[in-house]
């Protein structure tokens, strides 16, 4: 038997395309095709949706008018659509839209010509084409065609040519509009909706100085554009916070609606405003954002910023993790009462204020943070994320763990007094293996009603539950916290 040589694809008969365009448009008499944008702004939101806002051209006639506009996001919320003509908008008024995203491809084409008369195209060995005319049966998980001569064919290889353009197909995802006008001529409408399927996030990087008391920071804008059409020349604005929205609207098939003020060098990108209770950040210029692009803008820069480096020992982070878990033993030789976690936090703190060269609304997001090493090479130390912060709030932001400083925690002592009743000594050591002196932040944990009987260094209670002490470690040497709790609870 020879062996066929061939291509999966899909070829219309072009006659009996435009005799089934022609039937699509006596179902939808859409005569008048709206213009491309003139005008195109946008504004993202932090939570994968846009508000596109278009300016284009539709000309009307007096009376009923069936409008098509082409190339809107497909994944349009339609229920979103705000219309104005800008020329006569007494004069003009949408009576219905129908939204049309089943676009035209392969797979669909199939799936809408179910019952219709096809035709397989296969290339023999010689170059010969055999054609083999049939009925499509099915082209849900694989082509099923019913030959003229009654054989069942399970997914033929070949090229399939359909004798008629299933009707309603798109080119393009669009809007199908009836406008009544009691004018005749060129519009300029304003149209509006929301999409989903475009997202942006701010990134930042900053670059520590050799003794870890400044910072260089910039701040980066990065689009994503996943909803389904590209917008050229289009004004751009970014709105930071948190933007409610009620998740009822229909979802589609094919859907998944401010400056930053550096220092003066160069002019920022972005001009920042308060808008409502958020933040709107404006691009200064028109820039194009393709779909399926992903785009990086700068959005601030601020060098010099002073930041205050903090070692933080929380012993009890994880403390008893082994008794709290069933059959599990802590390590050899070692209690209960003796902690696990031996990690010194490093955070970095600085203070969002113009005195340091900042006192701007910073997006959320992820900051990346570097250092030079002896041979002026980058190299990077952590990254932290932040939140939305105001003008004035100070950042912390937890990088990583110190490898020379380690600590100890463990409890010394136990006594139940009375019911409800306790003490407890603790005792929590800090160790410096590097050659400069540095000071820590021992934190700890009460619960209950507590107070504490002794300590061995000064404390403060940081909120109800947690207390600091905060200790200098001479270099290569170690301090020891020393303390005693008295705790209460209710027993009934």
């Amino acid at each position: 038997m020879k062996r066929h040589y061939w291509m999966l694809g899909i070829i219309m008969n072009v006659v009996a395309m435009s005799v089934a365009a022609t039937g699509a448009m006596a179902q939808v008499p859409a005569q008048t095709i709206a213009g491309k944008p003139t005008n195109v702004s946008l504004t993202i939101y932090n939570d994968n949706f846009a508000l596109v806002r278009e300016d284009r051209p539709i000309t009307l006639k007096v009376g009923t008018n069936y409008v098509t506009v082409e190339g809107v996001a497909a994944q349009i919320d339609p229920t979103s659509l705000s219309f104005k003509s800008l020329t006569s908008p007494q004069d003009v008024v949408i009576r219905e839209q129908n939204y049309r995203y089943d676009v035209m491809n392969p797979s669909v084409i199939l799936d809408k010509s179910i019952g219709q008369p096809v035709i397989i195209r296969q290339v023999m060995e010689t170059g010969k084409v055999r054609e083999v005319k049939g009925t499509l049966l099915s082209s849900n998980g694989g082509i099923v065609i019913r030959t003229d001569d009654g054989h069942v064919l399970l997914n033929p290889t070949g090229e399939i040519e359909v004798m008629r353009l299933p009707s309603g197909l798109m080119s393009k995802p669009s809007l199908l509009w009836k406008v009544d006008s009691s004018q005749a001529g060129k519009n300029n409408c304003e149209i509006s909706y929301i999409t989903q399927g475009i997202n942006w996030h701010a990134d930042y990087v900053a670059v520590v100085n050799k003794d870890d008391n400044q910072a260089d920071i910039t701040g980066w804008v990065t689009l994503d554009n996943q909803s389904g059409t590209s917008y050229h020349n289009a004004e751009l604005q970014l709105m930071a916070g948190n933007v409610r929205r009620v998740q009822n609207y229909r979802v589609y098939p094919m859907m998944a609606m401010g400056a930053v003020n550096a220092e003066r060098a160069p002019a920022p990108q972005f001009q920042q405003q308060s808008f409502f209770e958020y933040h709107l950040y404006t691009l200064q210029n028109r820039t194009d954002i393709l779909n399926k692009e992903t785009k990086q803008l700068t959005l601030m820069q601020a060098n010099n910023v002073p930041v205050v480096k903090k070692y933080v020992y929380d012993g009890r982070r994880q403390w008893w993790q082994t008794y709290y878990d069933e059959g599990a033993t802590p390590t050899p030789g070692q209690g209960y009462d003796t902690s696990n976690y031996h990690k010194v936090n490093v955070v970095l703190r600085l203070k969002n204020t113009k005195a340091n060269h900042l006192g701007i609304p910073l997006p959320k997001g992820k900051i990346r943070l570097y250092k030079a090493d002896n041979q002026g090479h980058l190299q990077f130390i952590g990254e932290d994320m932040i939140d939305h912060t105001p003008k004035d709030e100070t950042l912390s932001l937890y990088v990583g763990d110190a490898f020379d400083i380690v600590g100890d925690y463990k409890r010394t002592n136990y006594q139940q007094l009375a019911p409800g009743l306790t003490e407890e000594t603790f005792e929590i050591t800090v160790k410096n293996h590097k050659d400069t002196p540095v000071n820590v932040s021992v934190v700890d944990h009460e619960w209950g009603t507590w107070e504490i009987l002794q300590s061995s260094v000064k404390y403060e209670k940081k909120d109800a539950h947690t207390v600091e002490f905060p200790v200098e470690v001479p270099a290569n040497g170690k301090t020891v916290v020393t303390y005693t709790v008295r705790t209460r609870w209710y027993v009934p």
